[in-house]
C-alpha cells in the first residue's frame, strides 16, 4: 500500500434520533461561523433561541426518513467509501463529517499516526460556499496546525462544472428521464444572501437574475454559489438533452428571517401544480448523497404540498450515492483537478 490516502468529507447527521443527539448536532452546525455568519455574542444567542424548539421538530423528521442502518447520509456516504476503496489504488480511503462522527480531525490525526504522508480532501460539495467548502479547508488546516500533523495536504476543489460529474448525474437520473413527465425541478439548497454578496468580487451581486449568473465572469463564477448551481443546471439539462421550459431551477432548506437566494422551491412547487403540471421529477444536485433534506424535505413533505396544490405525483430522483459511475468519475476528479490546502 502507498501512503496516499483519499478523505471524503461530508456535512454529518445526528448521532441518532434522539431530542438529545439532535440538539447537540444542530449547536456544533448553526455555531460555525461559516454557517450563522454573524458575530460570536449575537449567533450564540440566537442558536440558543433556535435550540429551544427545533431539535424536537429536527428529531421527528429524522425519525421519518431513518434506516434501520442509521442517517441515510452517513449511511450512503459508508458505501462510496467502499466503492473508492476498489477505484483508489493509490492508498487508504477513509471518511469524515464536518459534523459529528467520524470527524475531521480524528480522522486525520489517526492517518497520521498510520505513517501516511498525503491525504487528498475530497469535501462531496460540488457547489462553493463557505457554509460546505471554506468551513471544511479551515478546520483541516486548524487541525494540521494545533496538532502539529506533517501530511502533504491537496484539495479536491467544487466541480460543478467538470465532465466527469455531470455524465454521472446524467447516467443516474436517465431511467426516470426516460419515463413520462411534465416538467424536472432542480432544487438546489439555499443560502442567504449575504453569503454571496460578501464574497462577490465586483459589489455587484444580482441574487436573482439567471441571465447575469450564466454570464458572470470567472472571478465571479468562483465563488458565487448561484451562478453555479444555474451554469451546472443547464449543463446538465442540455447533456441529458431536455428541451427548454421542461426544466427549472429553485433553491430549498430556508432557515430563519433573512433573506435567502430565489426561487424558493416551495414556491415553484405550487406554481408548477398551477401551471399543471401533473407528474413532476425533482433532482437535488447539490447533495450527492440523500439525506434529511431530500428525502424528508423534497420527498416527503415537498411530495405532499405537491399534491395538495393540485398535482399528481412528485417523483424524487435519487442523489448520485454509491453510484459506480459516480465513484468512477470522483476517482478521475481526485486524481487531476486537485490544489494545495
Amino acid at each position: 500500500m502507498t501512503d496516499h490516502a483519499l478523505l471524503l468529507i461530508n456535512l454529518g447527521s445526528p448521532a441518532s434520533t434522539s431530542v438529545g443527539d439532535v440538539r447537540r448536532y444542530l449547536n456544533q452546525f448553526l455555531m460555525d461561523p461559516y454557517v450563522i455568519d454573524l458575530p460570536w455574542p449575537v449567533r450564540r444567542l440566537l442558536v440558543s433561541l433556535i435550540l429551544i424548539k427545533r431539535p424536537e421538530q429536527s428529531a421527528h423528521a429524522y425519525a421519518s426518513i431513518w434506516w434501520d442502518e442509521g442517517s441515510p447520509l452517513v449511511v450512503l456516504s459508508r458505501r462510496l467509501q467502499a466503492r473508492m476503496r476498489e477505484e483508489w489504488p493509490h492508498g487508504p480511503v477513509e471518511l469524515a463529517m464536518r459534523y459529528g462522527e467520524p470527524s475531521i480531525e480524528s480522522t486525520l490525526v489517526r492517518l497520521a499516526g498510520q505513517g501516511i504522508g498525503k491525504v487528498t480532501l475530497a469535501p462531496l460539495y460540488p457547489h462553493f460556499a463557505d457554509s460546505t467548502v471554506t468551513t471544511v479547508i479551515e478546520e483541516a488546516r486548524r487541525v494540521i496546525r494545533e496538532r502539529g500533523l506533517r501530511l502533504e495536504v491537496a484539495l479536491l476543489p467544487p466541480f460543478f462544472d467538470q465532465a466527469e460529474y455531470l455524465d454521472a448525474l446524467v447516467q443516474s437520473a436517465t431511467p426516470f428521464l426516460e419515463q413520462p413527465y411534465d416538467h424536472l425541478l432542480l432544487s438546489f439548497h439555499g443560502l442567504p444572501e449575504r453569503h454571496l454578496s460578501k464574497l462577490d468580487p465586483t459589489g455587484q451581486c444580482c441574487f436573482k437574475s439567471d441571465d447575469c449568473c450564466m454570464s458572470a465572469p470567472p472571478e465571479v463564477l468562483k465563488t458565487c454559489y448561484r451562478a453555479q448551481c444555474m451554469q451546472s443546471a443547464a449543463a446538465f439539462a442540455r447533456l441529458a438533452g431536455i428541451a427548454d421550459g421542461k426544466w427549472s431551477v429553485s433553491f430549498q432548506s430556508r432557515l430563519g428571517r433573512a433573506k435567502w437566494i430565489e426561487p424558493y422551491t416551495e414556491t415553484r412547487l405550487d406554481e408548477l401544480a398551477a401551471q399543471g403540471v401533473k407528474r413532476l421529477l425533482v433532482m437535488c444536485p447539490a447533495f450527492v448523497a440523500d439525506c434529511i433534506e431530500t428525502l424528508e424535505e423534497i420527498g416527503d413533505r415537498g411530495a405532499e404540498q405537491f399534491r395538495e396544490a393540485g398535482g399528481e405525483e412528485l417523483v424524487l430522483v435519487p442523489c448520485l450515492n454509491d453510484d459506480p459511475n459516480w465513484a468512477a468519475a470522483l476517482k478521475r476528479l481526485c486524481e487531476t483537478t486537485t490544489q494545495p490546502l
